[in-house]
């Protein structure tokens, strides 16, 4: 990261002073729905939402203004990847695992020159980062790593075989996990910042599945330099369960909830097309569209006590790694999962065979296929494992307002 090419904060590009994050994203949206089917149907990463991303600045509104960001809340970023959810599944998700990383860099980076000075660099230039968790055998083990930060000459150095890298080739920095040192145990973890100048990566293998194609996950041999500074401060542990997880789930799962309005939305619009063309009488699936929105309303209500819960513990170590918070917000994931794939095959039944066709209006075949990843992201089944022996232990409520 070579320091002499930091930029000063940039000011809001023209037509941007005054705007709001909502009526930003909405014009991001808008071009991310254009070109949602391309994106899905070559597949390849979406570059035309995110030339839209970077023109309204999206990409460092949580990254305080004495940094040269907006200082967003998190229910503000939250509320963009919903937005861009309903427009562009890929789009929506990639922006969330780009928003956990900076939400990391910024709680955990503080009094960190290297890292705030990237900070300011995101900011002024637009910066998008990927996330680099996973690797080799331990698959989705996040908090298992087997590579390692060797430091050699005043520099650190790490090579690791990630299993995936989201848009790892279109990003501009990468955001990755590694062992403390070759001596350390695999749990013994740091997080650490790299710009595209201190990588090189070797691709592993492709990414060829059923939904979330354009966010371009493949694996990658990663092979980093960089300054000793670029190494977060506070040890991953504390990283993960403060900043993390929260965000990951709540940014997460504002995408796909914001994938299953869209499906909402669609089933809807199917609704009273065809009661226009039918003299008044609704279709068969017509009486499912109250189940969608009310799956919906259930969904988002999840969503807005997770958000509330993580917002008033922020600033609390001791209340973030509580047992019942830890457990309220990753069992967060796991609800809002299989609300939003319940939500989407509702929606499906409500616009039936339209509804199962890839070429009508009121298709709803791209979102299933999307939203399918949800339980998959953090498997719904590791995370209800883990929590088995908690579940255990904790108080069945006695009444409504224990």
């Amino acid at each position: 990261m070579n320091d002499s090419s930091v930029a000063p904060p940039a000011a809001a590009a023209p037509g941007l002073a005054g705007a709001g994050f909502g009526e930003r994203s909405v014009a991001v949206a808008a071009v991310a729905a254009r070109y949602a089917g391309e994106v899905d149907s070559v597949p390849r990463f979406p570059a035309e939402a995110f030339t839209a991303v970077k023109a309204q600045r999206l990409l460092g509104i949580g990254v305080p203004s004495s940094l040269g960001g907006e200082g967003a809340a998190v229910r503000e970023i939250a509320d963009v990847c919903y937005r861009l959810g309903q427009a562009c599944s890929s789009t929506a998700m990639i922006y969330a695992m780009h928003q956990v990383k900076v939400a990391c860099l910024v709680r955990h980076g503080r009094g960190s020159e290297a890292i705030e000075r990237l900070l300011r660099r995101l900011c002024a230039e637009q910066l998008l980062l990927a996330s680099s968790t996973t690797e080799g055998q331990g698959g989705g083990n996040v908090r298992s790593s087997e590579a390692a930060v060797e430091h050699r000459d005043g520099r650190i150095h790490l090579e690791r075989r990630a299993s995936v890298i989201s848009y790892g080739s279109q990003a501009d920095g990468i955001v990755t996990t590694a062992r403390r040192a070759a001596d350390a145990d695999s749990s013994d973890q740091v997080l650490v910042a790299f710009l595209k100048e201190d990588y090189t990566l070797t691709r592993l293998q492709s990414w060829n599945t059923l939904g979330m194609r354009g966010t371009c996950s493949e694996g990658y041999t990663l092979e980093a330099s960089g300054a000793a500074g670029q190494v977060l401060p506070e040890p991953y542990e504390a990283i993960h369960a403060q900043t993390m997880v929260p965000c990951a789930h709540l940014f997460w799962g504002s995408v796909w909830a914001g994938i299953a309005a869209g499906a909402a939305a669609r089933a809807q619009a199917f609704v009273r097309h065809a009661a226009r063309h039918a003299g008044g009488q609704t279709p068969p699936g017509a009486p499912q569209l109250t189940r969608v929105l009310s799956t919906l309303r259930t969904l988002r209500g999840v969503l807005a006590n997770s958000l509330r819960a993580y917002e008033s513990r922020m600033d609390d170590v001791k209340a973030l790694g509580a047992l019942d918070f830890q457990s309220q917000i990753t069992l967060t994931k796991v609800e809002v999962s299989e609300l939003a794939v319940t939500a989407v095959l509702t929606a499906m039944r409500v616009c039936g065979l339209s509804g199962y066709r890839c070429d009508s209006e009121f298709s709803v075949e791209r979102q299933l296929r999307d939203v399918l990843s949800s339980p998959l992201m953090i498997n719904n089944d590791r995370i209800l494992s883990s929590l088995a022996g908690s579940s255990l232990l904790a108080p069945v409520p006695g009444s409504l307002s224990d």
